[in-house]
């Protein structure tokens, strides 16, 4: 069966998060793997496909709205002018959304373990049930700071925030989440009536409860399957908390898709990262952003990959990868750093303590050791000595080079751009090109060398050895 499709999803992320204590960023875009806190819980709302999107913003309005309109065009941000609590919050929502009928799903946008899986199943239980209003709970073994869940019978008779409730109460271990399934028809009449008499002057969204249920509407709860889900953030010490559980799922979902990962602990992948069957990731990685890996590629141990393509059976060891495309069978590492717009071609090879910027290395070449390539094309078969720099920046400006196929460029060569070496040339180590290498010709650019006979006696007597071996004193 289909999963029945909400008519809105309203998201509370109006809260200046004081908790968080930073000077700079609103509480719900601190970032865990790979998105915001907004972001997470923006897209599990939208995979349950509601008809309307909308989130509440306030304070730091501007920051959240333009976060919003990258993550999510469609959705819509409402704003609630002063924070007079989560009540009061929903209803500026849905006076954005006249004449609105069916189920509304209102979640905290602080939440950012929640799944489209568990808010689906909460609307399923909801309209089954023919509801008001539909919690989802969770039973926590420390509930302290939650509002307890009060039943009768089994039914649902209260919500009571931590503040305002007595002893007896703060023994409950089933906990309201801040996430409900109302009847919208419904929701929209007890939030006229809601008041701001407790602890906090505020209108409590949970409030609801009670107002639905003294009317002898159904209220009734769905108990969330892993508790984990349902965590809030409102400090960082809960945010790394937050992102250690979300890397754990992460990585767990892509073990059980065929990825080996060697040590869980020390790999951090983020959300949007796709790895194929039989990669192997090794201790100390971290994957970010958009980066893909293909089947029976190696990736690490203690490698960082961003936003970058990984072919099949390429490796990758000890190296620093962002925006790049490592074709198949490459090898890269260790100790590289490969900057954005780099290209390694098929079998090619970009070693040990090796930098490349927006540079293409043709289908096996080799950049072995201890170069800097930069704004440059490397043809198919070539060879860059050990030590060598493309000197592509005057001080002003960035050159391009080009080296062909077959190329064989000696050692600590210095490439000064814009300059072409032709297929099949060859560099004499040590020189300093400046001038275009014709095809293959050998490219010179040093001093002749001239030995001084004698030289060492005569101006260095001291550095003479005596018959030991030894230098005298």
């Amino acid at each position: 069966m289909t999963d029945p499709r909400p008519a809105a999803v309203v998201v509370l992320a109006a809260g200046e998060g004081t908790r968080m204590k930073s000077a700079t960023t609103p509480k719900v875009l601190h970032p865990l793997c790979g998105r915001t806190m907004l972001g997470h819980v923006v897209a599990a709302a939208r995979g349950l496909d509601p008809e309307h999107l909308v989130v509440v913003v306030g304070h730091a309005r501007e920051q959240v709205t333009a976060h919003l309109a990258e993550v999510d065009p469609a959705a819509r941000a409402v704003v609630q002018e002063q924070q007079n609590g989560t009540g009061h919050a929903v209803r500026v929502a849905l006076e954005a959304l006249p004449d609105l009928t069916g189920t509304v799903v209102v979640v905290p946008g602080d939440a950012p373990l929640l799944t489209a899986a568990t808010l689906a199943e909460l609307v399923r239980v909801h309209e089954l049930a023919g509801a008001a209003t539909t919690l989802l709970t969770a039973r926590l073994p420390d509930p302290t700071g939650y509002g307890r869940v009060v039943r009768n019978g089994g039914s649902v008779s209260a919500v009571v925030e931590h503040k305002d409730a007595d002893d007896a109460t703060r023994a409950i271990d089933e906990v309201a989440t801040s996430v409900y399934a109302f009847d919208a028809a419904a929701l929209m009449t007890s939030l006229q009536s809601l008041t701001t008499d407790n602890a906090q002057g505020e209108e409590y969204l949970t409030d609801v409860v009670g107002l639905h249920k003294a009317a002898g509407r159904t209220v009734t709860a769905h108990i969330a399957v892993v508790p984990e889900e349902t965590m809030g953030v409102n400090d960082r010490v809960q945010l790394s908390e937050a992102r250690r559980l979300l890397r754990d799922r992460v990585v767990a979902d892509h073990q059980r898709a065929g990825v080996t990962v060697v040590d869980p602990l020390t790999t951090w992948i983020d959300v949007d990262v796709t790895l194929a069957p039989d990669v192997t990731v090794h201790p100390g990685c971290q994957l970010h952003g958009r980066t893909t890996v293909a089947a029976g590629a190696v990736v690490g141990p203690d490698t960082t990959l961003t936003d970058t393509e990984v072919g099949e059976h390429a490796v990758v060891l000890k190296s620093h990868c962002t925006g790049v495309v490592v074709g198949a069978g490459a090898d890269v590492g260790p100790y590289t750093y490969l900057r954005p717009g780099t290209r390694l071609g098929a079998r090619s090879k970009a070693g040990a303590f090796v930098e490349i910027k927006a540079s293409e290395v043709g289908e096996g070449s080799k950049v072995p050791h201890l170069s800097y390539v930069g704004d440059a094309t490397i043809g198919a078969g070539s060879n860059v000595g050990a030590a060598t720099v493309f000197v592509n920046y005057d001080g002003r400006d960035k050159h391009r080079t080009t080296v062909g196929d077959g190329v064989r460029i000696g050692s600590d060569t210095m490439l000064v751009a814009p300059v072409e070496i032709g297929d099949g040339a060859y560099t004499a180590a040590g020189s300093v090109i400046t001038k275009d290498v014709p095809a293959g010709a050998l490219g010179v650019g040093r001093a002749q060398q001239r030995n001084i006979e004698g030289w060492v006696s005569r101006r260095r007597p001291t550095d003479q050895p005596d018959d030991q071996g030894k230098q005298q004193p």
